[in-house]
């Protein structure tokens, strides 16, 4: 009987990340609209529904009855393949993903969280990076110049601030002494990792906005020169499992920068539930990613190369040595 609803807890648990999920980008574009417009001095969505708010009603039902093409010359089976691939690792990643410690409800444990893995933070990078194939198999699928020219900028702007991005946390896996990333919240339940990691902080937030290909970093869409980029050729559901996996590895991205640095549910001064204090740090760091894309324009392809490999590389290597070397200096009797 416990297995049963112990099985039970899981596949509930499960189904709420699931629906969470999809249901993200409907708040999150209009967020995003009224937010740029307001940067702008202008209103934003006001037509559909108060203030616009069934705006993105209006736009889900759209690519709903929106006739699913797909060219004529294109690989079929990778065609379809690809929006499926770009979607699932995102969602399979939040398995992994604490919002919390245990709560009560009825008299009864539940845990905020699907699965507490000593080896979460390893879980998430590897399976975070099959998204590329999605991007790329979308764009090679599609036989058309401007969606490969996406896909290989894609390639190669992934790869090459995944690495700065997994040299970043090594910085917080020493302090923490763990790869769980439970362990690593309950280490910062005095002082949070932006105190002694704000370079590996700033080496994970320009890699993360590169890995959610947002402004500034977005060449793989980039519409001035590419159309729409590796999704040009997509239309209906399937462009919209695209939107939905970018506004999921948003979601990712300010969650890991909450859990790795700034505390995770602990909250200071202020006496407010560990579960809003977390998702309060999450909002703000979501916002932050919508502020950026209306505020910086967009790099040349060679600049996003060189920020990669030349700054945020060597900064992430040096934050390592550092961090290894004030640990034993403090180890040391």
């Amino acid at each position: 009987m416990e297995l049963i609803v112990a099985l039970g807890l899981v596949v509930l648990k499960v189904a709420f990340l699931i629906a969470i999920l999809l249901l993200l980008p409907l708040p999150l574009t209009w967020l995003e609209r009224k937010v740029a417009g307001h940067m702008q001095q202008r209103m934003g969505p006001m037509r559909v529904g108060w203030h616009g708010l069934l705006q993105p009603v209006a736009d889900g039902i759209k690519l709903l009855t929106k006739e699913d093409h797909i060219p004529a010359e294109a690989d079929r089976f990778l065609f379809k393949l690809a929006p499926i691939l770009a979607l699932a690792p995102p969602f399979v990643v939040f398995v992994a993903i604490p919002f919390g410690e245990t709560v009560s409800v009825l008299g009864h444990g539940i845990t905020l969280y699907v699965s507490n893995m000593n080896v979460a933070l390893l879980f998430v990078f590897s399976v975070i990076g099959i998204e590329v194939y999605g991007v790329i198999f979308g764009g090679w699928a599609s036989n058309s110049k401007y969606a490969v020219l996406g896909s290989l900028r894609t390639c190669a702007q992934m790869i090459s601030y995944e690495i700065p991005m997994g040299f970043a946390v090594i910085g917080v896996v020493m302090l923490a002494q763990s790869m769980s990333l439970l362990e690593i919240v309950r280490a910062q339940a005095n002082v949070w990792n932006i105190v002694y990691q704000p370079v590996g902080f700033f080496v994970f937030f320009v890699a993360g906005l590169a890995e959610a290909q947002r402004i500034p970093f977005d060449l793989a869409e980039a519409e001035g020169d590419l159309g729409a980029g590796f999704h040009t050729e997509y239309s209906g559901i399937r462009f919209a499992f695209f939107m939905v996996s970018e506004y999921a590895i948003v979601l990712l991205v300010s969650t890991l920068v909450v859990i790795l640095f700034f505390g995770g549910w602990n909250g200071v001064l202020i006496p407010l539930p560990p579960f809003l204090w977390f998702a309060l740090k999450v909002a703000f760091f979501i916002y932050v990613f919508i502020w950026l894309r209306f505020t910086f324009p967009r790099y040349r392809y060679d600049q996003l190369m060189a920020i990669g490999w030349k700054v945020l590389l060597p900064l992430s290597m040096a934050n390592i040595i550092i961090t290894g070397v004030l640990l034993g200096a403090v180890a040391t009797p």
